[in-house]
């Protein structure tokens, strides 16, 4: 025997309704299940609580919002029902909405909405949601009673969350149920007063009114169907590794529950805790998976069950000299507050008894500073109490779980958690039954403290999350996330955090879904401010962050120095930096040295190609670079190795352009600038001191046609080339050699040209778009250590990008 619990979401429309019929059908055949509670529609309560208020203050937008509700409730129960069922069921819904509507009518007359009325307008949304649901059974043949629950449950008049009289209900509820053997169908949320005033049991009622119910009929099991898979390890809004536990144990869920965990409300565990009844939270839209059970019994693979968090609280500190050794200060405290209905989140007192420190909700904080001021104005005045002090804008961390009552080091694990990411702590807690640590933080790093103690306790043995910040969302940068978006891999472990582009920027604590990213660039984001957003990679403070560049920009090249002193890693695929001058290229070397972080740029010179790890692994082993020869642009290579006596030089060059591989303006291809800064980073890398204009470049665009206005004008006259590299060719072709357009390093000697190579030249053979690069050195002397293939295009780029990002952390 079994009671149920369907929340808003789940009765949402008729739709969801109709699922929830059948999902409960096999059930009710074994006659398994009692009843079933059912909350308003999904969101029905906070449209009666905002229409109440817009009727207290004569906003006659109030009667629109009404109707909209109205029409709601008539259109569902439309849906649900045919020709048999909807005349009756309209008689009853009508009635009901008629009352709210006068109901509200002398709330905007009088002006005036007491806890007691709105507590009536509020009981509407389950009334009228249950009202619906059981005719719907009825429409489906399943016979059942509508449970006005304000007929068994009895409240005390402490409106808006009222306390249950539980001797009198439990009464109530064993005689009603003695005397109706069908289903009921019991409105969520709602009671009275012994006076039959309307009252509730505030937020989260429903799930209470089912424990109620349940443990006076001392149920087998109590069950909560929401739109989540159970109990999670954490919010999964904030956490996205948060993931279902089997179960835990009646302490666990109302720990968890005290500290924000929005599946359970505290109220519901204990009635459930008192009968060892045990409560099993399920997902109506995923009724396979088995969810989470809270009973006498809990047992885990992990030292914790769960992470939860207030998001915002106000700390309040009674702070003085004269207070050690006073006896009564605390109780003081906690007496003033009582007297003010302040609930306590978090305390913790200093061991010289110089300072009390309490956790609250910023709504109370006010009035909690004039109530203890009051209570110790006499101490204050003689500087006993120096003063009360208000500190806003925090959070509470709180790990739970009954195994670490017998587990070493779970304190150390969760402080060096915060303590490795800069996360400061306020404030600390632990009770003496050892079933929670709970820690005051900044609420700025309210996010980022729940995911790496996450980490910690639930990912043992996997390796940290990476935190990227990306510049650039064009072609290489959008390949970039669709790549990780693509690979579940990647997925798992690349959490993009911030991206900027040259109008707009998104950046926070919490993740970024990839998934919509090119709408949230469009919608959401602020002015983009490059200084802006690197200061916001600092003060974010991820442990496992790195900077990556996909932009062109010297903009962006320029703060490089900046990043790497705040302590971030760069993977770079912008050639910017690497070949502004030596001078700079050292102190971005040097910076990285210096504060412990990685730069790397691997795609600077031939995408996802080797050829700098290589070149650094050949000087690891002992080696000297001698000279380097390399076919460097993706664009040159595709021209002059498909270039023949009957392919002509305009029109592969056209068709490079149409494949993508070349510039917008092929002019910037041919020009050779883009492989004298690639030849520039591997001269670097091997050790030798060099500029950008040192390096002797052959620009293969004759003079006259370098001062053509535009790309299309110059794409159209390019015919007019043919002859010119026709005769280039033939002289090539007649020595039994072919042209390539080679970046070479020797004896100090850097150049870039067009080349004949003959049949005995490493680059002979080269096909397609492939680069290639030859390394003679020391070791290699006789003949070059050569590395070729695809040197080019966006997907090749983002691979060589995130194998940086690997090479940093592993």
């Amino acid at each position: 025997m079994k009671i149920l619990k369907f929340g808003g979401s789940s009765v949402r429309d008729a739709e969801r309704i109709k699922n929830v019929i059948s999902l409960v059908s096999s059930d009710l055949k074994n006659n398994d299940i009692i009843g079933i509670v059912v909350s308003a529609f999904q969101g029905v309560t906070d449209d009666l609580l905002n229409i109440s208020r817009m009727a207290a203050d004569r906003n006659d937008l109030y009667v629109s919002e009404y109707s909209r509700l109205r029409e709601r409730h008539i259109k569902t129960s439309a849906e649900l029902l045919g020709a048999k069922n909807i005349l009756k069921a309209e008689a009853h819904i009508l009635k009901i909405l008629d009352e709210l509507e006068e109901i509200l009518k002398g709330v905007y007359l009088i002006r005036e909405l007491s806890a007691k009325s709105l507590d009536f307008i509020l009981s509407f949304g389950e009334l009228l949601s249950t009202t619906i649901i059981s005719f719907a059974f009825l429409e489906n043949k399943i016979e059942n009673e509508l449970l006005d629950t304000r007929e068994i449950i009895t409240t005390d008049r402490n409106f808006g969350s009222a306390r249950v009289l539980f001797d009198k209900t439990d009464n109530n509820i064993k005689n009603y149920f003695k005397q109706h053997k069908n289903l009921q169908l019991i409105t969520g949320f709602i009671a009275s007063t012994l006076q039959k005033e309307t009252t509730t049991l505030g937020r989260g009622g429903s799930d209470y009114t089912v424990s109620i119910i349940g443990a006076a009929l001392e149920v087998d099991s109590i069950e909560i169907w929401t739109d989540v898979n159970g109990v999670l390890t954490a919010d999964p809004k904030k956490v996205r590794d948060a993931f279902s536990i089997a179960n835990m144990d009646y302490e666990e869920a109302m720990e968890l529950s005290h500290f924000g965990a929005k599946v359970i409300y505290p109220p519901t565990m204990h009635p459930a805790a008192v009968k060892k009844i045990p409560v099993v939270i399920r997902n109506t839209f995923n009724p396979g998976f088995e969810g989470t059970k809270i009973s006498t019994h809990s047992d885990s693979d992990f030292p914790i069950k769960g992470i939860s968090s207030i998001d915002d609280i106000t700390l309040v500190r009674v702070e003085g000299s004269g207070m050690i050794g006073v006896a009564g200060i605390a109780q003081r405290v906690f007496s003033a507050l009582a007297k003010n209905e302040i609930n306590i989140i978090l305390i913790t007192q200093a061991s010289s008894e110089h300072s009390i420190c309490l956790a609250i909700l910023p709504v109370n904080a006010h009035i909690a500073k004039l109530a203890l001021e009051e209570e110790f104005s006499y101490e204050l005045k003689m500087g006993i109490v120096n003063k009360i002090l208000l500190e806003k804008e925090y959070s509470v961390i709180a790990v739970v779980g009954k195994h670490m009552r017998n587990t070493v080091g779970i304190a150390g694990r969760f402080f060096s958690a915060l303590g490795d990411n800069s996360i400061n702590i306020s404030a600390i807690a632990q009770g003496s039954s050892e079933l929670n640590i709970s820690a005051v933080i900044s609420r700025k790093d309210e996010l980022k403290a729940l995911n790496v103690i996450h980490h910690k306790f639930f990912s043992s043995g996997k390796p940290e999350p990476i935190h990227l910040f990306l510049a650039g969302y064009g072609s290489v940068g959008s390949e970039l996330v669709n790549l990780i978006y693509s690979n579940p891999d990647l997925y798992h472990r690349i959490r993009l955090h911030g991206i900027i582009n040259t109008k707009k920027m998104l950046i926070g604590e919490k993740e970024i879904p990839i998934k919509n990213l090119p709408k949230e660039m469009t919608e959401g984001g602020q002015k983009a401010d490059l200084n802006e957003f690197i200061n916001r990679i600092k003060s974010i403070n991820y442990r496992n962050s790195v900077f990556v560049d996909c932009t062109a920009s010297d903009e962006t090249a320029e703060i490089y120095n900046d990043i790497l002193n705040k302590g971030i890693n760069i993977v770079a695929a912008n050639k910017r930096a690497t070949t502004k001058s030596y001078a700079y290229y050292s102190e971005l070397k040097e910076a990285a040295v210096k504060n412990n972080v990685k730069f790397l740029y691997e795609t600077n010179v031939a995408a996802a190609l080797p050829v700098i790890s290589t070149m650094n692994d050949l000087k690891r082993a002992g080696d000297k670079i001698i000279k380097i020869e390399g076919v460097l642009s993706g664009t040159l290579s595709f021209l002059f190795n498909n270039m023949s006596p009957t392919k002509k030089f305009s029109r592969i060059l056209k068709e490079a352009k149409e494949k993508g591989y070349s510039e917008p303006d092929v002019r910037e291809d041919l020009k050779g600038t883009d492989s004298a800064r690639k030849i520039l980073v591997l001269i670097r890398e091997a050790g030798y001191q060099l500029e950008l204009n040192d390096i002797k470049v052959e620009n293969l665009v004759p003079p006259e046609y370098r001062k053509i206005a535009s790309a299309e004008e110059f794409l159209k006259r390019l015919p007019e080339l043919d002859d010119h590299f026709d005769k280039i060719l033939k002289e090539a072709l007649g020595k039994e050699c072919r042209l390539r357009y080679i970046a070479s390093f020797n004896n100090g000697v850097a150049e870039v040209g067009l080349k004949e190579v003959g049949k005995d030249h490493p680059f002979y053979n080269l096909a397609g778009t492939e680069n290639v690069i030859a390394y003679y050195t020391d070791y290699y002397n006789t003949a070059p250590q050569v590395i070729n293939g695809p040197g080019a295009g966006t997907q090749l780029t983002s691979v060589g990008i995130i194998s940086d990002i690997f090479k940093i952390f592993g």
